[in-house]
């Protein structure tokens, strides 16, 4: 574009506020452009997913994949919550438990129990944050930001292994879903309002004199509240429980008097503590070791760290795992260029440019960095199709959004969507190279508590 012949003044003059020749002129233009009416007229009446559907990529996103686990596991329903990251980590341990006792593909660990325990920990690790920041400015960014939702639904892969290492898992049937753990909001909004009321009183004992030790002491009896809350909501968790269930042969399987921790020890026996999370963030340098500021849910457990490397890196230690029949936990940006209806998630799922003639042309390291794009959903890998160079061209998904979507809750990804919008995969260290998995030994850069890398497990 040519520089305007125009002083500094007389250019804001003109062009700064939306004057009345501006817009005859952007309404001259709308209407030059016959399709333009088209365009309104379909899309002010209908659905626009419907209207911009691209034909083309439904045809090419079919549910052939030359890799694919023989036992996947049925879809399951996170319904009106942020459970995702739970979701999909519970449906990558119940596989080892569906091979080993031969069970129906229904068969699904409690998403509830390891739900209440994290509400749990992360109230905890709420108050115990509010504590070190009780002589920071209640205005700074940070104590803002913890505020906004000290107990969301979302959650890490840390977090995940966390909650496991502590509590252990079981099977739904004992300890199964409630109304509240299926909707969350009503029991989100009480605890939330709790532990702002607590945040407050926690600043006014520091302010008033009040030790630390004091306060911690004070802290307990408001966990106490908390607990009572959710147990109201949610139940009590088992302490020990008795698991029936029958094979696909007919046969009854009885364990009886077992604990969280001798089920996930004994019957789920995966090596859930010898994982590890790759990030692909083009913000930052790769092979480096990134953590996030106050981003957790159990005081005492392992902080979370990424080892940032290339999306190509990504795709192909997921392929290899894929082939030797193991899924692969993930991390992305569901919301962008997706398709529910379908189950497609594809960069060309809708034609923008012949509805509204624009592109997009953000990098992603620009999404990240102008707060386009975020990592907002967690899911499994189960397959990936290859071309003749074994290249990837599209992969499957197991989504926790119930089965009516895509092929019975299982979705598309194309490839080029893996790599624009996929953030994080977990995979056993023991397929990762060794020079990555020595990165984690480093001191951790540590992003902000707000930073996108961490946004699986914030408010937004």
């Amino acid at each position: 574009m040519a520089e305007l012949d125009l002083t500094e003044k007389q250019c804001k003059d003109h062009y700064s506020a939306l004057t009345p020749r501006a817009l005859d002129k952007f309404s001259d233009h709308f209407w030059h452009d016959r399709k333009n009416a088209l365009a309104m007229n379909a899309i002010m009446a209908n659905d626009p997913t419907q209207v911009m559907v691209n034909p083309q990529v439904a045809v090419k996103n079919q549910h052939v994949f030359n890799v694919k686990l023989e036992v996947e596991g049925a879809a399951t329903n996170q319904k009106q919550s942020g459970r995702c990251w739970i979701f999909a980590g519970t449906n990558v341990l119940r596989l080892a438990v569906i091979r080993k006792y031969k069970l129906n593909e229904d068969f699904e660990l409690s998403q509830n129990f390891l739900f209440f325990y994290d509400k749990l920990e992360k109230a905890n690790w709420f108050l115990e944050n509010m504590i070190d920041l009780a002589d920071v400015d209640v205005n700074d960014r940070v104590v803002q930001y913890l505020l906004t939702s000290p107990v969301g639904d979302g959650g890490q892969w840390q977090m995940f292994i966390n909650l496991i290492e502590k509590y252990g898992v079981v099977p739904k049937s004992a300890y199964p879903e409630t109304i509240a753990s299926s909707s969350t909001a009503r029991l989100n909004w009480l605890v939330t309002v709790k532990l702002r009321e607590f945040a407050a009183q926690i600043r006014k004992a520091l302010y008033d004199g009040l030790s630390i030790n004091t306060i911690r002491v004070i802290k307990e009896e408001m966990m106490q509240d908390i607990y009572r809350i959710m147990v109201i909501y949610l139940g009590e968790p088992p302490v020990k429980f008795d698991w029936e269930a029958v094979d696909k042969n007919g046969k009854c399987i009885s364990l009886l008097n077992m604990t969280p921790a001798k089920f996930m020890k004994d019957i789920v026996d995966y090596p859930i503590c010898q994982t590890m999370s790759l990030i692909n963030d083009p913000r930052n340098p790769y092979s480096r070791v990134y953590t996030v500021a106050r981003l957790g849910n159990v005081v005492g457990g392992d902080a979370i760290k990424y080892v940032n490397t290339t999306a190509a890196t990504m795709k192909k230690l997921a392929i290899d795992v894929l082939k030797s029949g193991n899924p692969v936990w993930f991390g992305c940006d569901v919301g962008q260029f997706s398709n529910r209806n379908t189950g497609v998630m594809d960069t060309n799922v809708f034609d923008y440019k012949l509805t509204f003639n624009i592109d997009f042309n953000m990098s992603k390291a620009q999404r990240l960095l102008y707060g386009e794009s975020a990592m907002t959903h967690a899911m499994m890998f189960t397959g990936v199709h290859l071309d003749k160079n074994n290249n990837p061209v599209r992969w499957r998904v197991e989504n926790s959004w119930s089965e009516t979507s895509g092929e019975k809750g299982f979705w598309i990804m194309s490839d080029e969507w893996f790599s624009e919008f996929v953030y994080q995969v977990v995979l056993e260290k023991a397929v990762v190279p060794k020079k990555l998995v020595e990165l984690l030994d480093e001191k951790a850069i540590i992003l902000p508590a707000y930073d996108p890398m961490g946004a699986l497990a914030c408010p937004q």
